[in-house]
């Protein structure tokens, strides 16, 4: 819904620096603590009925019972609001409940933080700084640890009996170790099921790649319920292939074409990698094998003086 130009007029008159607006004691504060205070008090009057001032709205068996006031984190800092009661007891305000201390949002900020691997204290400090509200270290730590619960529950979920294809890779990111941030290799395992639906089966973090970690990946993702896999597309780890077909003998390996084209180009000069990498797309798009066969055969016979390597590199692995 617009707010009204003429509304707004009304709302900034005489206010002349950023302060009136902003502050601590700004306009941005009276509103949201006049909006929450309002919306609470429709809610009271849904619930029970009948407007305030309603006559007949005694006899409901259920009335208005004063206010309470809670401090309320956000965005905006710290606002006090005054949360409306009932006499029974039965109101449950649905903008703000019941024991809800912060808004929807805030607690989002803090679990980005600790996911780039600020420390409880660096949180602390960065929401003092950029949006004066005073949060203990407690606090963050139970805004963590909430998440903790749903993140096993999500990693340890069943999974579908058939994957058609899954994409396994791991990517390095900067994570928190033992109090010092260093580049961890994030396993990631990507299924497509016999709908055509993709899901991210699962996440798992160690400090470097290898064909190993992989074996206890693919061994657990067994455990979760998964009977075979069509397809399993990876990169030219040493021994990916065998780690994988001692867990699902029946699967197909192949060798994801951008991991080949990439390791083919290492070879080439900067002038030459345009050229290069439209020859090598001649063979991974052509219609039939015999057809890429061919297609490889010219790459061989136009490059083969300057970069050996990569033909020899594109046959070694051709079978996958």
């Amino acid at each position: 819904m617009e707010i009204k130009k003429e509304v707004l007029d009304e709302l900034i008159r005489g206010y002349e620096k950023p302060e009136d607006l902003i502050g601590e004691t700004g306009l941005l504060k009276q509103l949201t603590k006049a909006l929450i205070e309002r919306a609470m008090s429709a809610e009271l009057t849904h619930h029970l009925g009948y407007e305030k001032h309603d006559p007949g709205g005694y006899n409901s068996g259920n009335s208005r019972n004063g206010t309470s006031s809670k401090t309320v984190k956000g965005e905006f800092g710290e606002v006090v609001v005054e949360t409306p009661r009932d006499r029974n007891g039965s109101f449950e305000p649905q903008i703000l409940p019941k024991h809800q201390t912060r808004f929807d949002g805030f607690d989002d900020k803090i679990l980005s933080m600790y996911a780039r691997g600020m420390t409880t204290r660096e949180i602390q400090g960065h929401l003092q700084e950029m949006y004066g509200v005073e949060v203990s270290p407690t606090l963050i730590s139970d805004v963590t640890d909430a998440v903790l619960d749903e993140v096993k529950a999500w990693q340890n979920r069943p999974l579908e009996p058939i994957y058609g294809i899954v994409f396994l890779d791991a990517l390095y990111v900067k994570m928190r170790q033992e109090g010092r941030v260093e580049n961890r290799a994030v396993y990631v395992a990507i299924g497509v099921d016999l709908e055509g639906r993709k899901e991210v089966l699962g996440l798992w973090s160690s400090a470097n790649e290898g064909a190993k970690f992989w074996l206890g990946v693919l061994t657990e993702l067994k455990n979760r319920g998964v009977r075979d896999v069509l397809i399993v597309c990876i990169d030219g780890l040493k021994g990916f292939p065998q780690a994988i077909e001692s867990v699902f003998p029946e699967a197909r390996i192949q060798l994801c074409i951008v991991h080949l084209v990439r390791a083919s180009l290492n070879y080439v000069s900067w002038k030459e990698r345009k050229a290069v990498a439209a020859d090598l797309k001649a063979i991974y798009r052509a219609p039939t094998e015999a057809q890429a066969l061919l297609e490889l055969n010219e790459f061989a016979a136009r490059w083969g003086h300057k970069y050996q390597a990569i033909g020899r590199l594109w046959k070694e692995n051709w079978d996958q």
